[in-house]
């Protein structure tokens, strides 16, 4: 008996996968580099409920190799499908993830995910979390890859205190929107507001 295909899962991937790839791996490592900094991904449609910037990520971060953890809403068969097809990324607990996606109340409490060993610090995980915006407003970001100050719309402070006061150690956070991405890493300080 031959299994039949979901043909949506096999859309929406990258049409140049080299060059897409590298265009976007660059521009994930800015947004890494530069906290705060806001900037655009494209060249996926993934589905719903995962936006264009969050598939890009996944398409150009995680591979066959790479423990995945879809939460919430995200975890959904037609994700689960597209995520087969295109990445090969096994879908695992929260605790197992190298990567995980999904809305901040669906990663939450983001202490089941790893914060690496203090002989290995980055084997921790990312987290790409799905925002309704995402804008230059809110609580302050200072520190490496920030020359004053910059501002960032994020879901709350108390966890990002929490978790840059594990540095080196802690889980590094890219937010998504649409087709937006920025990024804070674990050595960013994040003001109250």
């Amino acid at each position: 008996m031959t299994a039949t295909v979901d043909s949506d899962a096999l859309a929406g991937g990258f049409s140049d996968p080299s060059i897409q790839s590298a265009h976007a791996f660059r521009a994930i490592l800015t947004a890494l580099a530069e906290p705060g900094k806001i900037s655009r991904l494209n060249g996926a449609r993934p589905p719903a409920p995962l936006s264009v910037a969050a598939g890009v990520a996944l398409l150009t971060l995680a591979d066959p190799s790479t423990p995945l953890h879809l939460a919430g809403v995200c975890d959904t068969a037609d994700v689960q499908a597209w995520v087969a097809f295109h990445i090969g990324a096994p879908l695992v607990a929260a605790g197992e993830a190298q990567f995980a996606v999904g809305s901040w109340p669906d990663l939450q409490p983001v202490s089941r995910f790893q914060i690496g060993r203090p002989d290995y610090p980055d084997r921790s995980a990312t987290l790409i979390v799905e925002l309704d915006r995402l804008t230059n407003h809110g609580p302050a970001l200072t520190g490496p890859g920030i020359e004053l100050a910059t501002w960032l719309s994020l879901p709350e402070t108390a966890a990002f205190h929490a978790n840059r006061a594990l540095f080196p150690l802690g889980y590094d956070c890219l937010f998504t929107c649409g087709d937006r991405i920025a990024g804070l890493p674990r050595s960013t300080r994040v003001e109250k507001i």
